[in-house]
């Protein structure tokens, strides 16, 4: 299981680009395989890598799709094998340390 913070938004589509990040996100919401948390700056998707990185594509192919001519993405991955590894047990831990 993997976990990647995902940044996508055209360039030079103007100020505010929220709905061609909505029309991404439509397409991560029609996904089975995945689950996401959508954040002020950054999506975190947690799933299988090869489902996560087609789920991004197609989430970049949206924004073409949607007019736009020019798209930026950041992805950062965190695949962790050697234990149970998910979003909400990461932040549990961070957490308990505060404490």
């Amino acid at each position: 299981m993997a976990i990647v913070a995902v940044s996508i938004s055209p360039v030079g589509e103007g100020v505010s680009v929220s709905s061609y990040v909505a029309e991404a996100l439509k397409v991560l919401d029609a996904r089975d395989d995945v689950e996401y948390e959508i954040g002020p700056m950054f999506t975190t998707i947690e799933g299988e890598p090869d489902a996560i990185f087609e789920v991004v594509r197609d989430m970049q192919e949206r924004m073409f799709e949607k007019g736009a001519r020019r798209v930026g993405t950041v992805l950062k991955m965190d695949d962790r094998r050697d234990k149970e590894h998910r979003m909400q047990t990461k932040m549990e831990s961070v957490k308990g340390k505060m404490k």
